[in-house]
């Protein structure tokens, strides 16, 4: 490995932002701690930035949802605020607030978790005014299965001139989920078989955000050599900082994500109208309230599965820029009517089971 070179007699970022996605029980959060080992010997600020332990347990368990909004849609709903407040919070250290310790009721974090991380990532300047002569290193532990999800870390680092980089810890789906049997809290087996499923893995090819990005495969234990891969990569996103000035390819990823996400999002609204219309039509044919739970969850995880295809199929297949409504409308509108022919396939077959009794 070559050697890394003193960060105070080399112009590098004064951050940088590392993500580690992959499956649960994956091996991400053993990784993590090695790196973070290894960037404190160097002299860095460096901590572990543990989604698990920053978003509390009750943002997977919503008490109550609005009548047309399930649970599994509050749900997620939740979860992405808890994520975007735990971006929120790695902002307030970049900012060098006052307060940077101090976390307001409205942010969801776990305030104790949060000090923990906080505190090591200030440990080696025990000073915020010499906090500019070490760098900091963020270490982001998550599934991230979604490209969207880790581009939201990459325009954070553009925003403040941060390293940003990737690692993807690869690790059988078998072995993921006997690790995760040995967990005291373990995730349910549906749960990641579905997420390994759905895992879109970084690629540069694609995404040229996503060009700092390594895989470790984690089916042995790690080794030294590992460890240096990783931290070779985090040198180099520190002495290449992103720049603030987004040039045409970024913009245009921008772009595709926020119409994507404009799509989706209307699409969304339509198809929760659709599922409105049709639990009413089955509750004015007297079904029981059996076969009405049924068709709920049928026509949930028929949208969900819908809305993940159709964001899928726009990121990958339209062409299209930012503001152009008329081809988001036709989108949506297209995508909708298929979504209600799903809808009535299922709406019917409930009603047919239920004349049966």
């Amino acid at each position: 490995m070559a050697t890394v070179a003193d960060p105070e007699h080399v112009n590098c970022a004064r951050a940088c932002l590392c993500v580690l996605c992959g499956l649960p029980a994956a091996g991400k959060s053993s990784l993590s701690r090695s790196v973070c080992l290894a960037a404190r010997r160097r002299g860095w600020g460096a901590a572990v930035v543990q989604y698990d332990e920053l978003i509390p347990d009750q943002a997977f368990h919503p008490q109550e949802a609005p009548e047309d909004t399930t649970s599994q849609e509050a749900t997620r709903t939740q979860w992405k605020s808890h994520r975007n407040a735990v971006l929120w919070c790695i902002e307030q250290i970049l900012q060098k607030q006052e307060k940077l310790l101090e976390l307001p009721d409205k942010s969801g974090i776990d305030g104790p978790a949060w000090d923990r991380c906080a505190r090591a990532l200030l440990m080696p300047s025990l000073d915020l005014g010499l906090a500019d002569s070490v760098p900091l290193l963020f270490l982001l532990d998550d599934n991230f299965y979604y490209p969207s999800m880790r581009y939201e870390v990459f325009q954070l680092a553009k925003k403040y001139s941060l390293g940003f980089c990737q690692v993807y810890v690869q690790c059988r789906l078998d072995l993921c989920l006997s690790r995760n049997e040995t967990r005291p809290q373990p995730v349910a087996a549906e749960v990641i078989a579905e997420m390994a499923k759905r895992l879109e893995s970084p690629n540069p090819r694609k995404n040229t955000w996503e060009a700092k990005s390594i895989m470790v495969d984690t089916a042995k234990d790690l080794s030294e050599r590992d460890i240096q891969g990783v931290m070779e990569l985090i040198s180099s996103a520190l002495y290449d900082p992103l720049s603030p000035v987004e040039d045409d390819d970024e913009q245009k990823e921008t772009d595709r994500q926020k119409c994507a996400a404009s799509v989706v999002h209307q699409a969304d609204q339509a198809c929760r109208r659709l599922i409105s219309d049709a639990m009413k039509e089955a509750r004015d044919t007297g079904t029981s309230s059996q076969h009405m739970k049924s068709l709920a969850t049928h026509l949930t995880e028929s949208k969900a599965q819908f809305l993940q295809d159709l964001r899928k199929h726009f990121l990958q297949n339209m062409n299209y820029s930012q503001g152009d409504d008329v081809a988001v409308d036709h989108v949506v509108k297209t995508a909708v009517a298929r979504f209600d022919d799903q809808k009535q396939e299922i709406l019917l077959k409930i009603i047919h089971n239920h004349s049966k009794i």
